[in-house]
């Protein structure tokens, strides 16, 4: 056991040097250190299971430079059943909820502009724009007058209007603001890392239920990929039962790595 405390772990009796655990560690970012050594010891132990699998069935080339028999001892050795279009259309018809169209909102924006950094100009920008929607509530009309003296975005030029959006195409805390809102002024300063928006929502176009021949790529993708990463935790837990690890309990099922 090393000084911060990396386990010894052997895998039919061969060495994962402990300094080789310490240096996998940063590909594996987590809450703690303890949670990142796990991952890279899990890593390791599936490379040199791996590594053995392949060298007692002579599938190591030396030209290999990029560990290549992992791919031929996958083909040689793992049956990975591909989805069938039946499989699909059942996906399809349980999960029609995920396959909707972006929905279009036309947006009307004042951009209280604020340095994520500044925690005083954010907290002052929050609260002017607290203010101007009081000012709007009582005189909407003066919408226009707002974007012209204060907004600190672009869009001051065409009276604060953004156009037509649909996901992806802003922040992820602006469109979840304004996709969730109703047609008008939303009521409360929407914050993003640009600073506080007071926004008026001109209208709003609801996505539309995507056909099956649409989607039926993406969910074969999906399905096929989720039934691969299964047959391969099958399978590395197979090579785990039958090898001696020692130092470390290992249960590929439960391995966030190939989950």
């Amino acid at each position: 056991m090393s000084l911060l405390n990396t386990p010894d772990v052997y895998v039919n009796k061969v060495k994962i040097p402990t300094s080789l655990i310490d240096a996998e560690i940063q590909y594996h970012p987590a809450t703690t250190r303890r949670e990142a050594m796990i991952q890279a010891t899990e890593a390791l132990i599936i490379a040199e299971l791996f590594k053995q699998r392949a060298s007692d069935l002579n599938l190591i080339e030396a030209s290999d430079e990029n560990e290549e028999y992992i791919a031929r001892l996958i083909d040689l050795e793992v049956a990975i059943p591909r989805a069938t279009d039946e499989e699909c259309r059942r996906y399809y018809m349980a999960n029609q909820q995920k396959f909707y169209s972006s929905p279009i909102v036309e947006v009307n924006h004042i951009l209280i502009a604020a340095d994520p950094k500044d925690l005083e100009q954010r907290e002052e920008s929050k609260e002017q724009a607290k203010q101007v929607l009081l000012q709007l509530a009582e005189n909407p009309n003066q919408f226009s007058h707002f974007v012209k003296s204060l907004s600190g975005c672009p869009s001051k030029e065409q009276g604060g209007n953004l156009g037509q959006i649909s996901s992806g195409q802003t922040v992820p805390e602006f469109e979840r603001a304004i996709f969730a809102a109703k047609e008008g002024l939303i009521s409360y300063p929407v914050e993003t890392r640009y600073g506080y928006h007071i926004v008026n929502i001109a209208r709003k176009i609801a996505g539309e239920a995507l056909p099956y021949e649409y989607v039926q790529q993406k969910i074969t993708d999906y399905l096929n990929e989720k039934v691969r990463h299964k047959a391969l935790a099958q399978y590395i837990q197979l090579l785990a039962d039958e090898a001696s690890i020692e130092g470390f309990t290992f249960k590929a099922n439960e391995s966030p790595l190939i989950q």
